[in-house]
């Protein structure tokens, strides 16, 4: 009886391919067989999910037919989803699995035009070859048609014009009025990759610093560009011309599962939010009102940068190198320690709302801030230096308050700076990452040197504020951040102070150490 089979863990996917493949061979004018067509897919033990088989089990079927000599697809990789009419469609991961195939020895990759520039950004002496339907590919491999290998050179298409410059909003750091003790958190956060937390009540621009971070965060190196694309390729989100040019920014709502956040699912290993952020930044708003479970999921990847996910299907590991950066009320009605209006809240309410943020996540935040309500009068335009009036980042050298009308391309600037010391710092090391949040704890007292009174305010502090081990290490890279922007080689007492202060939530943090 004609029957096709597809074997080897094939999900809902791959099993209704055998219905596309047979009518993609049809209407491109060739045959099916009409008997029992089983499709091996190997190994058999790792489960199979997606859509971009169709391809690669349509040239299987047309050699075992005899349209194809089999000796023609030696070496020869096929990625592509058909339609019933034979059209090939888009597919996803198209460069996690040309770099798969490149490292597996293909020496071509037939794939669907539309996927075709994500695939070649794989580099190397695998020709990716698009075409628009079954019967181009099976010409291609009969050497009935010539199609030019997709060229693509990486650095070009990163430095290539963002599609989504001319759409959207630019957020400028001169846009937020006042809150000076807040913008110094998010540019010293920003020069050395620390996670952070504001606390504030209602309409003092959290959320306004928070999305103004992406703006004043260094350009993507390629390296982290084609991680970045990967992820996002896997997902299914990736703009057009098939790279990722910007830093993501990701701000899932508080409704999101554990699953959505982490990543996971039934069906296979689906990248979450901390694998969608990675390289960029992960912005969680009313952080409390996430579910309990997914924010101590995150104790891991703040620690390794990294998320293992089992299930039953098994295990993986993925990437999760993302900047956290939080935002909360400091109370469920927000008016705790505003000034303008008083706090209705009891012990009881209090008690409940801070025990939904454990304090082992909050130990790993390098920096936690309280962004006081916005003075009527910065809002007004009738405070505050004019806009672009900053000229300096370190408060030891200069008034903090020209931090008021600080614009985003000078932040950049001197966060640019600060990280160019710290990667010359790290030069010679094995370490690939050369971030001060990153420093590896038997690297600290050597880079993070401190002078006699610097040591001495961390010994107090770590006794009077009861800091734990991790606390002690996050302050001294806190601490060492200050310095780089400072241009000084040695960690200062005042280096040390302001640190110190970068983590006090019991009382609006000033602006200056």
């Amino acid at each position: 009886m004609p029957i096709t089979v597809v074997v080897g863990l094939p999900d809902l996917a791959v099993r209704e391919a055998r219905d596309r493949v047979k009518s993609a061979l049809k209407n491109a004018g060739f045959t099916f067989p009409n008997g029992r067509v089983t499709v091996n897919l190997a190994p058999a033990r790792r489960r199979k999910d997606g859509s971009a088989f169709d391809l690669s089990i349509a040239l299987g079927v047309a050699a075992a037919t005899g349209v194809i000599p089999p000796d023609r697809l030696r070496g020869i990789a096929a990625l592509g989803e058909l339609s019933l009419a034979g059209k090939t469609r888009p597919v996803r991961g198209a460069l996690a699995a040309a770099e798969a195939l490149r490292r597996a020895g293909a020496r071509r990759l037939i794939i669907t035009r539309a996927s075709a520039r994500e695939a070649a950004l794989a580099g190397g002496p695998l020709e990716v070859i698009p075409v628009d339907g079954l019967d181009d590919a099976v010409d291609l491999v009969n050497g009935k048609l010539e199609i030019e290998p997709v060229p693509v050179d990486a650095e070009a298409a990163l430095q290539g014009p963002d599609p989504s410059d001319a759409q959207g909003e630019v957020l400028d750091m001169a846009d937020v009025h006042g809150n000076i003790a807040a913008k110094r958190a998010l540019i010293v956060a920003a020069a050395g990759g620390h996670d952070l937390l504001f606390v504030g009540p209602p309409g003092s621009g959290k959320t306004m610093l928070a999305r103004r971070l992406p703006a004043i965060l260094p350009p993507l190196r390629l390296d982290e560009a084609l991680e970045i694309t990967k992820i996002h390729g896997i997902v299914g989100v990736l703009p057009s011309g098939g790279i990722v040019r910007r830093r993501p920014f990701r701000a899932p709502h508080h409704t999101t599962t554990y699953v959505g956040l982490v990543g996971g699912g039934s069906n296979g290993p689906r990248p979450g939010e901390v694998s969608m952020a990675h390289r960029g930044v992960l912005f969680l708003d009313e952080l409390p009102e996430f579910n309990l479970r997914a924010l101590e999921a995150l104790r891991e990847p703040l620690e390794s940068r990294k998320i293992a996910v089992g299930r039953a299907w098994g295990s993986v590991e993925l990437p999760a190198d993302f900047q956290l950066v939080a935002a909360m009320n400091p109370c469920p009605c927000g008016f705790r320690n505003d000034p303008r209006r008083a706090c209705r809240c009891g012990e009881r309410e209090l008690a409940r709302y801070s025990s939904k943020i454990s304090g082992p996540l909050l130990d790993r935040i390098d920096i936690q801030v309280f962004v006081p309500p916005v003075d009527p009068a910065e809002l007004l335009g009738r405070a505050g230096p004019r806009r672009g009036a900053a000229r300096t980042m370190d408060s030891a050298h200069g008034p903090a308050a020209l931090l008021s009308g600080i614009t985003s391309a000078e932040a950049a600037a001197q966060i640019l700076e600060a990280r160019r010391r710290q990667r010359s710092r790290a030069a010679g090391s094995p370490a690939r990452d050369f971030l001060n949040a990153r420093i590896p704890s038997r690297a600290l007292e050597t880079v993070c040197s401190l002078d006699p009174d610097a040591h001495e305010v961390l010994r107090e502090a770590a006794t009077n504020l009861t800091l734990s081990a991790r606390g002690i290490a996050k302050t001294k890279r806190v601490a060492r951040t200050l310095a780089d922007l400072g241009g000084r080689d040695r960690v200062t007492a005042d280096d040390l102070s302001e640190a110190l202060l970068l983590r006090r939530l019991d009382q609006p943090t000033p602006a200056t150490a």
